[in-house]
């Protein structure tokens, strides 16, 4: 029997039940190769995946009955959309299945590298009590920019508004889209005020290293960088450079331009080195949108988009 859905990766047991509820036939294989991935796809009418799976045109060449492809997560970068979209395959993401968890993880982060939380846990388990060189700083009255003003950008600017913030956003994409959250500004003005920048813009051939020594320079003053979008948004090398120069406060870093530590070129080891042995930064392993809670919320948008788009199961 023909089945309607592959999955190719890892998913939340969840994904049974909810496929089954709508109708939807499916073979979940989350160990499967790309080789096998390119044999058996020409069976199937969807495709799920997480992260692992890149969809190129190979791939969709082995694929003629295509009809949509699910990601279960936000970033779209593994996708070949143009190709897809021409070959009339729907794309769904679920980013709306893990904003909150991002939100979440970028206040996270920065109240941990303003209160020097994670040196001081260490320092007290290690029996030193150091209250001054542990004095932190408030969020209290700074501007925090975000550049990219979409499902994840909100909702970093909806939890910040407790916090006595003023919050400008920038987005290439939108326009009017000032709320009670943020208010609506051109690049400039983020290089003239903020005090803290927070990115949320996927990765593409635009937003690839936009983070670069021209970029951090152009702000008018030291500020607090934080990227939980995609790794190669923004260059290691150069964000160490401005951390030594001063013009970066500290930074928040949930992703990195090579995520794979075992396969790091002579050159990343370098710099990669230098970021770890700083204290004002907080790293962690690509975790932001990463929650048990996401991880079911992400299946429940899938599943919507996949009944939304076929009513008939």
């Amino acid at each position: 029997m023909k089945k309607n859905i592959l999955i190719a990766d890892e998913m939340h047991l969840s994904i049974h039940t909810m496929l089954t509820e709508i109708g939807m036939t499916y073979d979940y294989i989350p160990e499967i190769t790309r080789a096998e991935l390119l044999e058996k796809l020409k069976d199937y009418d969807g495709l799920i995946i997480r992260s692992k799976t890149k969809v190129d045109i190979e791939m969709l060449d082995t694929a003629p009955e295509l009809k949509f492809i699910a990601r279960a997560g936000a970033g779209l970068d593994l996708i070949d959309i143009a190709e897809a979209e021409r070959r009339g395959i729907i794309i769904f993401a679920a980013n709306e299945g893990n904003r909150d968890a991002v939100g979440e993880h970028v206040i996270g982060m920065l109240l941990c590298l303003f209160n020097h939380i994670n040196t001081a846990d260490i320092e007290v388990r290690h029996k030193i009590w150091k209250r001054e060189a542990n004095r932190g700083i408030e969020l209290m009255g700074m501007t925090v920019g975000i550049i990219g003003y979409g499902n994840m950008g909100s909702s970093v600017a909806k939890r910040l508004s407790g916090f006595g913030v003023k919050v400008l956003a920038y987005d290439k994409y939108k326009s009017n889209f000032s709320d009670q959250y943020a208010q609506e500004a051109t690049l400039e003005e983020l290089f003239e005020q903020v005090d803290v920048l927070s990115l949320h813009v996927p990765l593409t051939s635009e937003t690839k290293m936009m983070v670069d020594t021209d970029f951090i320079n152009s702000f008018h003053k030291p500020f607090f960088l934080v990227n939980t979008a995609r790794g190669e948004v923004a260059s290691v090398c150069n964000i160490v450079e401005a951390l030594n120069s001063g013009q970066l406060r500290g930074a928040c870093l949930d992703v990195l331009e090579n995520e794979k530590m075992s396969q790091l070129s002579a050159e990343q080891e370098s710099y990669y080195e230098a970021l770890f042995q700083k204290k004002n930064v907080i790293l962690t392993p690509h975790i932001g949108g990463w929650t048990h809670e996401s991880y079911v919320k992400i299946n429940e948008v899938l599943i919507d988009k996949i009944k939304k788009a076929h009513p008939q199961h």
